[in-house]
């Protein structure tokens, strides 16, 4: 059966099948979770989806185990940067909890419009497109207190509705962790995708490639879930281009660090809000010369930034021209 993984135990029912992930068979299996929550049987969406995705030829998705290793950051500075290459390019964040893309990219405020052919995403450069619920909501620090099957059902819209146009580049800034969104997305574009001849593994409909990239820090118990994103890439059958490590060489002095509490504001004890405070007291402690804003091209972080991303423009390359056409 082509929809049993290779580590799943005899008697599997399948990944497609309505016992998935419940069935006694399935006890005990490390897939078992992946698959009871996962969507089943055949949906009439991917169609549109995979009319949309015809025109996107390269899909990175860039995933992280831990929530705060710069995973938005680095998929918004890889956005702009191919942007700069002269690419086509979008950015999808479906990040549907914690939006960053609308702040990242300067667009807070926008709107997302609709039309007769779908919803038009938010141009921040000529070539460079972004889409995100944070478009959506009224107002930015409201809560999104959503279900999976409701997260679902934004991704797949934000598959099979926006209109992207041709592009050689979606990035997509996936939440930390392995959860609903990247189960929907990783199974919506590999079974929206036309069929590719054997071997051509990370192929899409679109002649290019699906594939990750994963953020991580060096701390261990960072990297100790880099290896469960990995895992989960084998999975789902998503390549792995490769691994960034974050902030490796950020050093902050102890005597720079510093604790608020609520009586450090003096607008009202401890019902004051201290968001400001402390990202002011953050600011001033983990502030390092050379790691500042876009302008700073010769910073150490800018330079490695170009050389990553001149690898993934090379390894995408190299890969599409190796791999057998679409028949």
């Amino acid at each position: 059966m082509s929809d049993v993984p290779d580590n799943a135990p005899a008697h599997c029912p399948g990944t497609q099948s309505e016992d998935a992930g419940k069935a006694s068979a399935c006890a005990g299996c490390p897939n078992q979770s992946v698959c009871a929550s996962a969507p089943k049987g055949p949906d009439p969406d991917l169609q549109a989806i995979a009319e949309r995705m015809a025109s996107v030829k390269n899909k990175l998705l860039v995933l992280s185990g831990k929530g705060g290793v710069g995973k938005s950051t680095f998929a918004t500075q890889l956005a702009f940067a191919l942007a700069a290459q002269g690419k086509e390019v979008g950015l999808l964040d479906i990040d549907i909890c914690g939006p960053s893309a609308p702040k990242l990219t300067g667009l807070e405020g926008e709107e997302v419009h609709q039309s007769g052919s779908g919803w038009s995403p938010v141009y921040v450069e000529e070539n460079l497109a972004v889409m995100s619920i944070g478009f959506m909501l009224p107002n930015p620090d409201d809560a999104v207190i959503w279900r999976g099957p409701r997260k679902n059902a934004l991704i797949k819209q934000f598959l099979k509705d926006v209109v992207w146009g041709s592009l050689d580049y979606l990035v997509v800034d996936a939440p930390p962790g392995t959860s609903d969104e990247h189960i929907s997305i990783a199974q919506f574009l590999k079974a929206a995708a036309a069929p590719v001849a054997a071997g051509s593994s990370g192929r899409n409909i679109a002649g290019g490639m699906d594939a990750a990239v994963i953020v991580t820090t060096p701390q261990e118990v960072s990297i100790i879930d880099v290896r469960k994103e990995v895992s989960f890439c084998r999975k789902v059958g998503l390549q792995v281009l490769g691994v960034v490590e974050n902030m490796s060489t950020l050093q902050v002095g102890l005597p720079t660090l510093r604790f608020l509490n609520s009586s450090s504001s003096s607008s009202g004890g401890a019902a004051a809000d201290l968001t400001a405070a402390v990202q002011a007291a953050l600011h001033e402690a983990l502030v390092v010369p050379g790691l500042g804003g876009s302008q700073q091209r010769d910073a150490p972080s800018a330079v490695a930034l170009q050389a990553i991303v001149q690898k993934i423009i090379a390894d995408v390359a190299a890969a599409n021209a190796a791999a057998p056409a679409s028949t």
